[in-house]
């Protein structure tokens, strides 16, 4: 997994550009989570990927958050990860943190790569939505905190990911 957490963005800026309407869900303590898919590579199952990403704060216990997930194309994503950190191709999932560590409230956005997704359950043999699971609990994780640049984080990380996708019924696409 080749994700990315990139440590400043305009707040929601992405998504307030998409000029579409989009999904928002709120429960109790003002928690939101939006939505967005300005692309037609691949379906998304937005209720889907909205109890993922229940199940994720929820499991880290974040109980105030706003989150938007923006699921886009290989020409998107490759955009922002070359303007962000200057690594000129297409990537998984970017993580976009706007709360400080600690905060009462997590926000943040994740930019989810379809294309991407795609192709790696392609190679790996298994469905794209397991995929692109994999990939919001992998950015969710990032904003709650998790790291993985060191061998020791990486392998804490990955164990929280075949946590979540075993708790959600989905295939432990993780690796290990």
């Amino acid at each position: 997994m080749s994700c990315d957490c990139v440590a400043w963005s305009p707040h929601f800026a992405f998504a307030s550009r998409l000029n579409e309407k989009s999904t928002c869900h709120t429960i109790s303590f003002m928690s939101k989570i939006a939505i967005h898919s300005p692309q037609e590579a691949v379906p998304i199952d937005r209720g889907k990927m909205r109890d993922i990403s229940h199940a994720v704060l929820d499991g880290e216990s974040m109980r105030d958050y706003e989150i938007s997930l923006a699921f886009v194309d290989n020409s998107t994503i490759h955009r922002l990860n070359k303007q962000y950190l200057d690594h000129d191709e297409p990537t998984d999932v970017l993580s976009f943190p706007y709360s400080a560590a600690n905060a009462k409230k997590l926000e943040g956005e994740l930019i989810i790569g379809v294309e991407v997704a795609s192709e790696q359950a392609g190679e790996r043999g298994h469905d794209v939505q397991a995929e692109l699971a994999l990939y919001v609990i992998h950015g969710l994780l990032h904003l709650c905190g998790y790291d993985d640049k060191s061998p020791a984080d990486e392998k804490a990380m990955r164990e929280r990911e075949r946590h979540y996708l075993t708790q959600l019924g989905l295939p432990a696409i993780a690796d290990a």
